[in-house]
C-alpha cells in the first residue's frame, strides 16, 4: 500500500509547449525582468535559482508575498523542452537507496550536478503539510543561463492577484476556484526514477 508521504508527482499549469513555474523576489528584480522579458542585470546568475511548480508551494516559501525580499511573485512560462532538459539532469538534494547503488555514487553525483532535486511536503491553502510531496528544482551554471536566456517564454507578475487570494486567505473567505489549475504532469519511467518517484 502506497505510504501518501511518498506520494511524488509533479502537479502544474502547463500546456502544449510550456509549463509554469513561480519565483518571489524583490521589487528590483521583478521589475527589470517584467521590462525585459526576461531577468536582468540585478539577478544573480552564479547563484542556484529554485524554481517551483506548485503555486501553494510558493505561497508557503514567501509567506503569500510578504517575506523580505519575497514580496513580488512572478508566474513565468518556460517550455517544456527546457523543464524536462532540467528533471532530466537532475541529482536528489538527499540520499535515496532506491536511486543511487552507493551513498558515494549519489555524492560525486551531486557535487557534479547543475540540477538540484527536493521534494517537501505539499501544502493546503493555510500551509499545512498535505500528504503528498511537492518537487522544487534548484539550477546552476549553464542550466541557469540557458532558464534566463532560452527557455523562458512569458513573465507575469501575479502580486496583486496573491494579495487578493491572501486577504480572502485570512478571511477564511478564499474560492479554491480562484486557484491555479493544476494537473498532474506526466513524464517518463527514465526521468520517473532519476526523481526518486517509483
Amino acid at each position: 500500500m502506497l505510504n501518501l508521504c511518498e506520494d511524488r508527482r509533479i502537479f502544474a499549469t502547463y500546456d502544449e509547449t510550456t509549463i509554469r513555474i513561480y519565483q518571489a523576489y524583490n521589487k528590483r528584480i521583478a521589475n527589470e525582468a517584467l521590462e525585459l522579458g526576461r531577468f536582468g542585470k540585478s539577478f544573480k546568475v552564479d547563484r542556484m535559482t529554485w524554481i517551483k511548480p506548485s503555486f501553494l508551494w510558493m505561497m508557503y516559501r514567501s509567506g503569500w508575498g510578504t517575506k523580505v525580499d519575497q514580496e513580488r511573485i512572478l508566474a513565468i512560462d518556460i517550455m517544456r523542452e527546457g523543464f524536462e532538459h532540467i528533471i532530466l539532469n537532475a541529482v536528489l538534494s538527499t540520499y535515496n537507496e532506491r536511486v543511487y547503488s552507493t551513498y558515494n555514487e549519489w555524492k560525486d553525483k551531486l557535487s557534479a550536478s547543475q540540477v538540484r532535486c527536493q521534494w517537501d511536503p505539499d501544502r493546503d491553502i493555510y500551509g499545512n503539510a498535505i500528504e503528498r510531496r511537492a518537487i522544487q528544482l534548484g539550477i546552476k551554471g549553464l542550466m541557469v543561463n540557458k532558464y534566463v536566456n532560452e527557455w523562458i517564454k512569458k513573465i507575469t507578475d501575479i502580486t496583486e492577484d496573491v494579495g487578493i487570494l491572501r486577504e480572502a486567505r485570512n478571511n477564511k473567505a478564499i474560492d479554491i476556484k480562484a486557484l491555479p489549475n493544476e494537473k498532474e504532469y506526466f513524464i517518463n519511467d527514465n526521468i520517473r526514477d532519476i526523481l526518486g518517484m517509483k
